[in-house]
């Protein structure tokens, strides 16, 4: 039955009686294969219809339909494992597992989470947000049912660019080399590792998997093991076979019997052979490829720009949205901050030749895109491979090179190590751009920048910068860049309070606080001390409470005078920051006063030492208590 084909989303909820029949997979195993059929082009309209609705990730699910079928028909989930890589393409995979009618929630506060999470449904057996952690997280799971003795299989599903990462590589290696019953599916869409998807690349996948194949496989081992010699030709035979049409021989070479590549998108085929997969022992892998989008035809032609989009609005109200935010002609559009750091890149590269540009897939995100157009021998995407982005800019600062690593800061922690060993303790000259710090919002706790400034601020000679607007970050790039040692810029998602942005490339200074208020009071003097972001929330407290108001800017070096100032002039010290407490800047300001003896009262503001969940920044930091009103109460309850 050929696919159908959208060419818009969905305005209403498609009529779907097939998907609407069951709410757990054990029913999609009694389909017949015209009824998957079905099923499939079901799933595939109600996932248009429910991401319209909701928002979110996009490409990646409408490509994984046809697999998320065949694996639920094949595996007798949840008692078999499935374990999804990264998470975006989990979409298919929660709308066949009981959470149909929730999907228009998903990644809203209070709704179904963006990513597989094992606390939301016996069906996601592991929590994800980061990739390439799937085949050793299955391969535990392999290992952990053989020790118990249990009959149940694993299948771990891995994109291309997700095999990119040393810890994919890391897990197959041990994989191949341990008794373990795992099934490893690559879902290639990208055409990063082969072509040749046929008719002869087909037909060698059916017949690598078909049963009399693996059984005549088998036997054979048993009958060549007494000849000397002859199983180990006739298994070198079968690999130089495989790899004249097939890339098999780099898995086989890590012991992994290796099948494919198939047409992810043939459901009978599919299905096939992830059924005889399935019950083979030992390691195997399934070469497949997929269409990022598949069946969307605007998501087919731009799978980049339709990775994941926002909710539609209807036509009435979004009109009426698009007249409101219009800004007037002497009211500059707000820049996001990754922009300002793109065009800071740019306008810092026409000026410094030195200048390298580095990211571990993150070009768009990062808003890495002009740079690589206009510096194309100077830009560095790696992959998914934050080591070694890190390691290399620290290769790149050993011959008098200046690079500029933009990362997020969740995915930062992935490189920490390097960044201690190969950069820190060798001082050398490496800026951290580092994006989405503090709550990102509706991707939730595995994508929050909530950590950063407690994990840098303990390196030694590191230096960690916080700006509060976006003509801050622009200087506090420039600042960290012409800095001689490792320093980095932590700046959030999103747009900014709309600053005008500078057109120099001139830095402020290091350590340097900024008075923004004097407080007024007879009484109790209180001093608000803002890092980054929260310099807005607290400019509003300021008002409120007659305080005074610091911009930190600098948490290492810290301006130990404004500190000491403050204390002296004031009762009562409030540290802001969207980071954890622990270890944070407001730790920094205790520290500081404890090795100088100064007694003053300090109230510490910031994250709660928990994984905040998913929402907008704005119901997020109204939850943490980190909005204007949530400052002024914490504060008010401290004097009470």
């Amino acid at each position: 039955m050929p696919m159908k084909l959208f060419d818009e989303i969905p305005r209403e909820r498609p009529a779907t009686p097939l998907l609407d029949s069951f709410d757990h997979p054990a029913a999609l195993r009694a389909m017949n294969l015209h009824q998957l059929d079905q099923l499939a082009d079901e799933l595939r309209a109600y996932l248009l219809y429910s991401v319209g609705v909701s928002g979110g990730h996009f490409g990646a699910g409408l490509g994984v339909v046809e697999l998320s079928v065949a694996l639920h028909h094949a595996y007798h989930t949840p008692e078999d494992r499935l374990v999804w890589d990264v998470g975006h393409q989990a979409y298919p995979h929660k709308i066949l597992t009981g959470r149909r009618e929730a999907m228009t929630s998903i990644r809203q506060h209070g709704g179904l989470a963006a990513f597989p999470r094992r606390a939301e449904s016996e069906y996601d057996t592991f929590g994800v947000g980061h990739s390439s952690t799937s085949i050793s997280a299955a391969l535990g799971m392999a290992l952990a049912a053989k020790a118990q003795q249990q009959p149940r299989r694993v299948c771990a599903i891995i994109g291309d660019g997700a095999l990119t990462a040393g810890m994919a590589f890391e897990a197959l290696a041990h994989a191949g080399h341990v008794d373990a019953n795992l099934l490893v599916i690559l879902n290639d869409n990208e055409m990063s590792i082969s072509e040749n998807v046929g008719g002869i690349a087909t037909y060698l996948a059916r017949m690598l998997a078909s049963k009399p194949y693996l059984k005549m496989r088998e036997e054979s081992k048993k009958v060549l093991s007494h000849l000397p010699g002859a199983l180990e030709l006739a298994k070198r035979t079968e690999e130089h076979m495989k790899g004249m049409v097939s890339p098999a021989t780099l898995f086989e070479e890590m012991g992994f019997n290796y099948v494919g590549p198939i047409d992810g998108h043939d459901l009978d085929t599919l299905t096939q052979v992830i059924e005889n997969l399935r019950d083979l022992d030992g390691p195997q892998f399934l070469h497949i490829k997929t269409c990022k989008g598949k069946g969307f035809l605007p998501a087919e032609a731009d799978p980049i720009g339709y990775h994941a989009i926002t909710k539609l609005e209807r036509p009435d109200a979004s009109k009426a949205k698009r007249q409101a935010s219009k800004p007037s002609p002497a009211q500059p559009v707000p820049r996001k901050y990754c922009n300002v750091f793109g065009d800071w890149l740019c306008d810092m590269a026409a000026k410094d030749s030195r200048l390298m540009g580095i990211t571990p897939a993150m070009r768009e995100g990062s808003d890495l895109i002009r740079f690589s157009q206009e510096y194309p021998q100077r830009y560095f995407d790696v992959a998914i491979a934050e080591q070694h982005a890190v390691t290399l800019a620290a290769g790149m600062a050993c011959e008098d090179m200046k690079p500029v690593v933009a990362i997020y800061s969740t995915f930062l922690q992935r490189g920490y190590d390097q960044l201690i060993h190969d950069v820190a303790v060798q001082n050398l000259d490496v800026t951290f751009a580092i994006d989405r710090a503090g709550l990102v919002g509706e991707d939730g706790p595995t994508h929050h920048g909530s950590l950063d400034i407690s994990y840098l601020r303990c390196i030694p000679g590191m230096v960690v910068l916080t700006p509060a607007d976006e003509a801050e970050c622009r200087a506090m790039l420039s600042a960290a860049y012409y800095h001689p040692g490792p320093a980095a810029v932590r700046y959030p998602r999103g747009t900014g309070p709309g600053s005008e942005i500078p057109a120099h490339l001139d830095p402020i200074p290091l350590g340097e606080a900024q008075l923004q208020r004097t407080s007024q009071a007879d009484g109790m003097r209180i001093a608000l001390l803002a890092f980054g972001s929260l310099n807005t929330a607290a400019a509003e407290v300021a008002e409120r409470m007659d305080a005074t108001h610091l911009n930190m800017r600098s948490v290492k070096p810290l301006d130990r005078k404004a500190v000491l100032h403050a204390a002296d002039e004031h009762e009562l010290l409030v540290t802001l920051e969207e980071n954890v407490v622990a270890g944070g800047a407001g730790s920094a300001v205790n520290e500081l006063l404890a090795a100088e003896g100064v007694q003053v009262e300090v109230l510490n503001l910031g994250l709660p030492d928990a994984f905040v969940e998913h929402g907008t920044p704005a119901e997020l930091l109204h939850d943490c208590g980190l909005d204007a009103d949530g400052i002024e109460r914490a504060i008010r309850a401290r004097l009470a």
